[in-house]
């Protein structure tokens, strides 16, 4: 195969996104083992057997696979193959995940001897990586004081808006659990807000951005995080951008409605090739230390591990919300605020009245009134169940809670395991939650 110089392809089949993307150039094997592609801070190598031949239309026709490698999880590296200008078929296999702190993609092609292979490289968290091979990697930093965090964040301000990717760790989060670590990611530094050396003077001062209109907080489900927040600080988690339910809306708009129940993880969305594409396998083997270790986040200080996979957890946040947000319709993002404020309070209002305490649900937009199908205005409805009749509104394997969002257009959550036991919490239009409402009553009668 003759080389041909990177110039020659210049067509880009990817929108630029916030993060800008760079074209690398075409790599042609060699006999060597190693073959450098880049230097410095993000030093990528090219692994091949030498048994293969040097040349790479002869690699091609063994189906087998290139590993690469680098040392910084500062970028997102995208393979693709192309036969002429436009990715090919030939793309067998396309699987990324990591170890510590590198990061492997594993390509398997089936034999063509008239593709080439380029690589693309984006930033992520919002900051385009630059040809500057000497950049320095996103910083992470831990927090344990006010004074290190950003004075934009500590005092937001309607002149500048800021978006955040944000998450906590702790043990058995929820409202009786410990928080131990608050995650907030910036387009150019990850935050790692220390809670347990930190404590009630540094979260304190984070309360006014939590709680702000004017900052958005990008999250996969929000739930327990809020719930965590509210009973630990009295913090009052507001204006976020859920991508749990983001993922699920545009499921729904473009004609695809998820089956009950199944709430996307945030493995299974980085791993979604419309969104990122990657394998965030690392977040399993911390599940696993956390389940042989529940306090796996209180231990200071802070291991590399811990440190790794807490700013992983935020890292992709920015560049998944400015994916999602270019997809949703204006419909669409009327529910994703409205049922973003719903979920951070559904486990934390305990009745009715607690609502008050809250800031009001963003109302129906008035280019939404007027058009033919206006939008309901959806609500959150608490119910107390009686002692001893969750096992019968839940149903056997919850066959019965099921059953009744198939009947109403609803969103049912129990507390389970963690609880609160004796709530259920109904969110949807307000038809939809009285009928539910109804049903759950029903359930809960002896006869």
């Amino acid at each position: 195969m003759a080389s041909s110089s990177p110039t020659q392809r210049t067509h880009v089949p990817i929108p630029p996104e916030p993060g800008a993307i760079y074209k690398a150039p075409l790599i042609f094997f060699d006999s060597r083992f190693l073959v450098p592609l880049f230097s410095g801070s993000y030093s990528l190598w090219i692994i091949h057997p030498p048994s293969f031949a040097a040349n790479l239309s002869s690699f091609f026709c063994f189906s087998s696979s290139v590993v690469f490698v680098t040392n910084r999880l500062a970028s997102l590296f995208v393979v693709y193959l192309y036969r002429s200008a436009y990715p090919s078929d030939s793309l067998k296999n396309f699987v990324v995940f990591r170890r510590q702190y590198r990061l492997f993609v594993n390509v398997n092609f089936i034999s063509d001897r008239n593709v080439s292979l380029a690589i693309y490289f984006m930033g992520v968290c919002g900051r385009a990586l630059t040809q500057d091979v000497n950049e320095p990697p996103v910083p992470i930093h831990i927090v344990t004081d006010p004074l290190q965090l950003p004075a934009d964040f500590l005092n937001p301000s309607p002149d500048k808006k800021l978006v955040i990717g944000f998450d906590c760790e702790g043990v058995d989060l929820c409202r009786h659990g410990k928080l131990c670590i608050m995650q907030i990611a910036f387009s150019n530094a990850i935050y790692l807000v220390d809670v347990i050396q930190g404590g009630e003077t540094l979260m304190k001062a984070c309360k006014p951005a939590l709680e702000s209109n004017y900052i958005t907080k990008v999250i996969h489900d929000c739930k327990r995080d809020s719930e965590a927040l509210y009973f630990q600080f009295g913090i009052r988690l507001h204006n976020v951008v859920d991508t749990q339910i983001a993922y699920s809306l545009i499921e729904e708009q473009e004609g695809r409605r998820r089956p009950l129940d199944d709430y996307i993880s945030f493995v299974s969305l980085l791993a979604d090739p419309r969104y990122c594409g990657i394998s965030y396998d690392e977040k399993e083997e911390v599940r696993v230390l956390m389940r042989q270790d529940p306090k796996f986040w209180t231990y200071r200080p802070m291991t590399e591990l811990m440190v790794r996979a807490a700013a992983d957890d935020v890292r992709f946040l920015l560049y998944l919300y400015h994916k999602m947000m270019g997809k949703l319709n204006q419909r669409s993002l009327w529910h994703l605020a409205v049922r973003g404020a719903l979920y951070c309070r559904c486990l934390c209002c305990m009745k009715d009245a607690d609502f008050a305490d809250w800031p009001t649900v963003p109302p129906i937009p008035d280019n939404l009134r007027s058009e033919d199908q206006c939008p309901e205005e959806e609500i959150l409805s608490v119910l107390d169940v009686p002692p001893g009749k969750m096992g019968r509104v839940i149903g056997r394997k919850g066959a019965s809670i099921l059953a009744i969002k198939e009947a109403c257009n609803a969103e049912i959550l129990i507390g389970g395991a963690k609880g609160p036991p004796d709530k259920i919490f109904v969110i949807g239009p307000v038809k939809e939650v009285r009928k539910a409402e109804a049903i759950l009553r029903g359930r809960m009668i002896d006869y």
